[in-house]
């Protein structure tokens, strides 16, 4: 369920790149917040920015400019160990690529950010074996990733990706390497577990199909927000769907502008 507090804030965020003639403006002050609980997705054409967005949330790359705040706190003020404490346990973040370890074992993965930050083993042990029944993933624990679908590695980088009970999961194109059963399997589950424990998530796709799953949706193009899209309260997922792609058409030609 969606509260009213402000889980995430970003506030006037800019990213440029090079400099004089070869200036690249990737984000050009970008403000929106997330709120406890919510499933926001952020479409966009490639380049838009939007996974430089997502990276700059992540601290994978620092922002020109602008502020993100995690319950309130600026994480660009974050020293060493509280970055460190704000990577490891406050985000999950969820690859397109899957980005698991290929000489490690699907538990082995899962339980990777546990072992660095060494948490209690009997505790880690019992969130993957939680983990594990919800995402259906038992029987691959002891595969290794070239032994797995992609479907079976997005999952279980899904699992890795939560086992630290993170403030936020931040998903980068999830769905982008799956066929469209299992993404849409994937889908499901993610919001079941935003559903059912209040997760919150916020989402990069060019799927609308995948972003059809949200509460609501910001549209982006050309490193600044120009729509936002929100799911009715008695809309079905399939009215929702459906709303996506006639404003898609409606901005501009259909997917080619949008996806």
């Amino acid at each position: 369920m969606v509260g009213q507090e402000k889980l995430l804030e970003v506030q006037d965020l800019q990213k440029n790149y090079g400099k004089n003639n070869n200036l690249t403006k990737a984000i050009q002050g970008i403000s929106f917040e997330v709120l406890s609980g919510e499933f926001l997705g952020i479409m966009g054409p490639s380049g838009s920015g939007k996974t430089t967005l997502l990276n700059c949330i992540a601290t994978i790359i620092q922002p020109t400019s602008g502020r993100v705040l995690l319950n309130g706190k600026n994480i660009s003020a974050f020293g060493s160990k509280d970055l460190a404490e704000y990577r490891g346990r406050r985000i999950g973040y969820l690859f397109q690529d899957f980005a698991l370890l290929d000489n490690l074992t699907g538990q082995e993965n899962i339980l990777l950010p546990l072992s660095i930050h060494g948490m209690d083993f009997a505790k880690a042990r019992a969130k993957l074996d939680e983990l594990a029944h919800f995402f259906e993933i038992e029987d691959i624990l002891n595969k290794f990733p070239s032994q797995m679908s992609g479907g079976q590695k997005q999952r279980v980088a899904a699992a890795r990706s939560l086992i630290s009970e993170p403030d936020i999961v931040l998903a980068d194109e999830p769905t982008g390497a799956l066929d469209t059963r299992s993404a849409r399997n994937l889908m499901n589950k993610l919001k079941r577990m935003n559903r059912e424990s209040g997760r919150t998530i916020l989402m990069v796709s060019h799927d609308p199909n995948a972003t059809s799953f949200c509460s609501r949706i910001l549209f982006i193009q050309d490193g600044v927000i120009f729509h936002e899209l929100r799911r009715k309260h008695d809309e079905s997922r399939e009215q929702f769907y459906d709303r996506i792609l006639q404003l898609m058409a409606q901005l501009g030609g259909g997917s080619a502008n949008v996806l």
